[in-house]
């Protein structure tokens, strides 16, 4: 009976083109990161340029999050029925497609609609990378190897913020960002067309006339041996749909990843779009704005490391779990809003670091959480509809200090999204438990 090569790969140490696969895929996020926040970095030259209230800022600084929201469940699903590989780069095109028209923006209507655009690209990427470093990892490394992926969004967020606050302080034009972004994203696509093969897993999911060549295909770019037929079919098939993620079976463990997801990124994206505006209304400019949201995305990427770290010795969802807690603590004290952009950026960093560990904590869950066949779209639909919060995130923070709220008031009503997502947590374990019964 020929081996099952996912059960290989699982059960292997990680050969070299498994490596650069997930390496591809952590800087396609870090792409991700910087895209995400280009608006953020933009925002205080934009309001001031176009006159915008804080309140239809908040509608813009969201736009892109609305488009996440949507490209990650439409195109989560896609890259289950089509492949990861084709879904990777048709998401790099949206992604450049959308830098470039927010570059050439000339009025609020124009950058609104290439940031929903750009969303699009940005959701579907991150449900289709999350799934392919899942299926190229092995058992022991897969939880770290997820949490890098995610962390290369914060890696991005960071290198990008410093070539932003550099572009800032020497064009003075929000412009410049959206056009480095829009260049970095365009390099980026041959990179992946040569380098990306397609999922070993995905590609016995869907089972095509051609599966065995193209799994075999792949097999010799791992340096492994041919198979000579697919392995058997699973005694349940699921198919990818979000009817298949409300069933009986998946019910419970879907509603309760998404309810969690959805408030901690609800919290985690009050942090990342309203830093900029919070310190430039504090009186500093709009460089040393940018270097503290920075700072916040150093404390993003030493959150996302250590949660990564922490979960090749300890239980993850427990430190997850903590994390979360830990975040609404640390919000509390950004909230004091200290007048010296030390005290200020410490204070940023630290609670974007429990913040983000929270967040990116939750993707080995949801990789484990479902079977090959619904990964993408599990994912992507967590992350899809999770990502309304994060568009509510910014929305509802720009409407309370729209209405005079103060910044300690705003931060602690976004920090419960950090309780609801603890408590959902805390219950997993009972809906995956009636998930494995009903499995077996």
């Amino acid at each position: 009976m020929t081996q099952d090569p996912r059960a290989v790969i699982a059960a292997e140490p990680m050969r070299a083109a498994q490596i650069v696969v997930i390496v591809l895929c952590i800087a396609l996020n870090a792409l991700d990161g910087f895209d995400v926040l280009a608006i953020s970095f933009a925002a205080p030259g934009i309001a001031l340029e176009w006159g915008i209230d804080k309140a239809t800022l908040g509608l813009l600084l969201s736009m892109e999050l609305f488009g996440m929201a949507v490209g990650s469940v439409l195109i989560g699903n896609v890259a289950d029925r089509i492949g990861r590989r084709p879904t990777i780069l048709g998401c790099l095109v949206v992604m450049a497609i959308g830098m470039f028209a927010a570059w050439g923006a000339r009025d609020l209507q124009w950058l609104s609609a290439a940031r929903l655009f750009t969303g699009l690209g940005i959701g579907g990427m991150l449900s289709s990378t999350s799934a392919m470093v899942a299926e190229f990892s092995n058992d022991r490394r897969r939880g770290l190897a997820v949490s890098l992926n995610i962390a290369g969004y914060s890696t991005g967020a960071i290198l990008g913020g410093l070539v932003a606050s550099a572009l800032l302080a020497e064009t003075g034009d929000w412009r410049s960002v959206f056009l480095f972004g829009a260049i970095a994203t365009s390099v980026a696509l041959p990179l992946a067309f040569f380098l990306l093969p397609e999922s070993i897993d995905s590609l016995i999911a869907r089972r095509r006339p051609d599966a065995v060549a193209r799994v075999n295909a792949t097999l010799a770019r791992l340096a492994r041996p041919p198979i000579a037929q697919l392995p058997p079919l699973p005694a349940q098939i699921e198919k990818p749909s979000v009817l298949t993620l409300f069933s009986p079976r998946y019910a419970g463990v879907t509603l309760l990843l998404t309810t969690a997801y959805f408030a901690q990124i609800m919290f985690f994206y009050y942090v990342q779009k309203w830093i900029p505006k919070i310190v430039v209304d504090m009186g500093f400019d709009q460089a040393s704005a940018g270097r503290v949201l920075v700072m916040a995305n150093i404390g993003n990427l030493a959150g996302a490391v250590a949660i990564g770290l922490a979960a090749q010795r300890f239980a993850l969802r427990p430190l997850v779990i903590a994390a979360m807690l830990a975040g609404v603590a640390a919000i509390a004290v950004f909230g004091l809003g200290f007048h010296d952009l030390v005290k200020l950026s410490a204070a940023a960093a630290v609670a974007a670091f429990f913040i983000n560990a929270g967040v990116v904590g939750m993707y080995p869950i949801l990789a484990e959480a479902y079977p090959a066949a619904l990964r993408a779209s599990g994912t992507g639909f967590v992350i899809g509809i999770g990502r309304g919060g994060s568009a509510v995130g910014p929305l509802v923070a720009g409407a309370l200090f729209a209405g005079g709220s103060g910044l300690m008031t705003v931060s602690l009503v976004m920090g419960v999204g950090g309780l609801i997502a603890a408590t959902m947590l805390v219950l997993l374990p009972v809906a995956l438990r009636r998930l494995h019964s009903d499995s077996a």
